[in-house]
């Protein structure tokens, strides 16, 4: 017979069992600081989120003034308005982006590369004055009718606030990097109501991988983001989409020449940016006037088109909508790169994922048509291929097929073709990866002499000096606000684009590497461009050989 005492011991330590496990867990867990991360994630998501709330109805007010409307619907807006006041808007606003450059550092807006860099780096290098100077040259180039997207300026908007937020609560650097994805994600959520795609995006392209430990953060923030963009904005689509289905298994061959297609036209919206920002070096005006001139530009293209103003969603949600014949269709495909090329490659501020959204569609709609004239019997909807080349489009430019796979989904409310969505971005990816060798951002990165992957970039941006590349010092010219900024002789291709970049001027002066005090000539930015991408194009030739 067992005797009670024995039986309460036995049962006091079956009861205690389990709280000598989690108690040690439960230890390091809060000593860890995880509850304190997810709190400060809480709070980034919330600035965040009312950061894109406030700049999508600044943006909205700013356009107010011109076009009298603060909805999206800016080409039926456009079409009430004198040309004069449509040529005259992206040029005044221009200016004004011209004049706020002089107080931003490196003379320029941020977007996401600055904040692939940030994580990479360290959050200080997010500072709140350019974060917030460059939110307002966004508002006034978006509002005033610049061919730009929305998703960079409030990217890197977010991303500024959670890293101030990060130095003022002292956190550590790691929790200020994972932080910083929350002010991402919760921007993403908020603008676009994409909270799942803003988490996925914050993880895919500023991160670069899976970190469980970022993780928990960035979905609060994400949350929190759609919560307070849906209590502003409505809990709906951002595109108005008809009825659409997949008709035959045996359009996924032509869905696959889509991708192909969707990957060429974002190739050529990348080279058509990188070429505008190198020829906008080369013009020889106060930097301070070059985003007015794009401004022009761009207004003197919505004079006859002004399809290419703005965001471009309603022009999207036409070809959606099947209202676009195709000789339209075909020619804002090439006026919209020509336009957005103009915006960013003058310095006016924006980001690239809604004209790469833009571009796919006109892509998509362009090409279903054309498929549907071939086997009327077997096509789909016109819908079906807008909304393809969409995400085939916007993954090939964002390095990013996964997140933007599911942020497609979740502004045109279409789950049902996510096999054939799958396919075409995947296509569409690895063939401009293929040619290009990166994802737009770290193209960016690269062209600022910051070299986040591995390959022959970093080589040859280390291994080329700039000796051979500088001119003569003009009679007139002087660089009294280059003192910091100064190079040497002996400085390699990836010093001295960091050293544009940080400076924010297109030519630099040279001292002699023996003597810092005699400048021997000067190194202008474009040139430098020029060699390091030659050097490069040869690196990769003899790789392959």
């Amino acid at each position: 017979m067992i005797r009670r005492p024995a039986i309460q011991r036995v049962a006091r330590q079956l009861l205690s069992l389990p709280a000598d496990l989690v108690r040690p867990n439960l230890s390091v867990f809060l000593a860890e600081g995880h509850v304190r991360a997810w709190a400060v994630a809480l709070v980034a998501g919330l600035l965040a989120a009312c950061a894109s709330v406030a700049f999508r109805l600044a943006l909205n007010a700013v356009q107010f003034l011109w076009l009298g409307t603060m909805s999206e619907r800016v080409v039926s807006a456009a079409k009430g308005v004198a040309w004069p006041i449509i040529l005259a808007a992206p040029a005044l606003g221009g200016l004004a982006v011209g004049l706020i450059l002089l107080f931003v550092p490196g003379r320029r807006a941020g977007g996401p590369a600055d904040v692939i860099e940030a994580q990479a780096l360290g959050p200080d290098r997010l500072r709140l004055r350019g974060g917030l100077l460059g939110a307002v040259a966004a508002v006034l180039t978006l509002g005033s009718g610049g061919s730009a997207g929305r998703e960079g300026p409030v990217i890197h908007l977010g991303a500024t606030l959670a890293a101030a937020l990060a130095r003022w609560a002292r956190l550590p650097e790691r929790e200020g990097r994972a932080l910083i994805g929350a002010g991402v994600a919760a921007a993403i959520a908020a603008s676009f109501n994409a909270p799942i795609a803003g988490a996925l995006f914050a993880l895919e392209v500023v991160f670069r991988r899976i970190s469980a430990a970022a993780l928990p953060s960035i979905v609060i923030a994400s949350a929190v983001g759609a919560i307070i963009g849906r209590s502003v904005f409505g809990d709906f689509p951002a595109f108005a989409i008809p009825e659409h289905r997949i008709a035959s298994s045996w359009e996924f061959p032509a869905f696959a020449v889509l991708g192909v297609v969707a990957a060429a036209v974002a190739i050529v919206f990348q080279l058509a940016v990188m070429g505008a920002e190198w020829a906008f070096r080369t013009i020889t005006i106060p930097l301070w006037l070059k985003p007015a001139l794009g401004g022009l530009f761009v207004g003197a293209l919505g004079v006859f088109f002004p399809e290419v103003l703005g965001v471009g969603y309603e022009t999207a949600e036409a070809a959606l909508i099947q209202s676009l014949p195709l000789g339209l269709l075909i020619s804002l495909l090439l006026l919209k790169t020509v336009a957005t090329a103009l915006t960013l490659g003058s310095r006016l501020a924006g980001g690239v994922f809604s004209p790469s959204l833009y571009l796919g569609a006109m892509a998509g709609a362009a090409f279903g048509i054309m498929a549907a004239s071939l086997a009327p019997e077997l096509a789909s909807s016109q819908a079906v291929y807008t909304i393809l080349g969409m995400g085939a489009v916007a993954g090939a430019v964002l390095g990013a097929p996964i997140s933007t796979t599911v942020i497609v989904f979740e502004l045109t409310g279409g789950y049902a073709m996510s096999i054939a969505l799958l396919l075409t971005v995947a296509i569409a990816s690895t063939l401009s990866r293929a040619f290009l060798g990166r994802s737009f951002f770290f193209l960016q990165l690269a062209s600022r002499g910051l070299f986040l992957d591995v390959g022959p970039h970093r080589r040859v941006g280390r291994e080329l000096t700039i000796k051979s590349l500088i001119r003569p010092l003009g009679p007139d010219e002087s660089f009294s606000e280059a003192e910091d900024c100064r190079l040497t002789t002996d400085d390699s291709i990836e010093a001295a684009l960091r050293a544009f970049d940080a400076c924010g001027l297109e030519s630099l002066p040279v001292a002699d590497a023996l003597d810092a005090d005699r400048v021997v000539g000067v190194l202008d930015q474009a040139e430098a461009l020029k060699a390091f991408n030659t050097a490069l194009i040869d690196a990769v030739a003899e790789e392959h050989r």
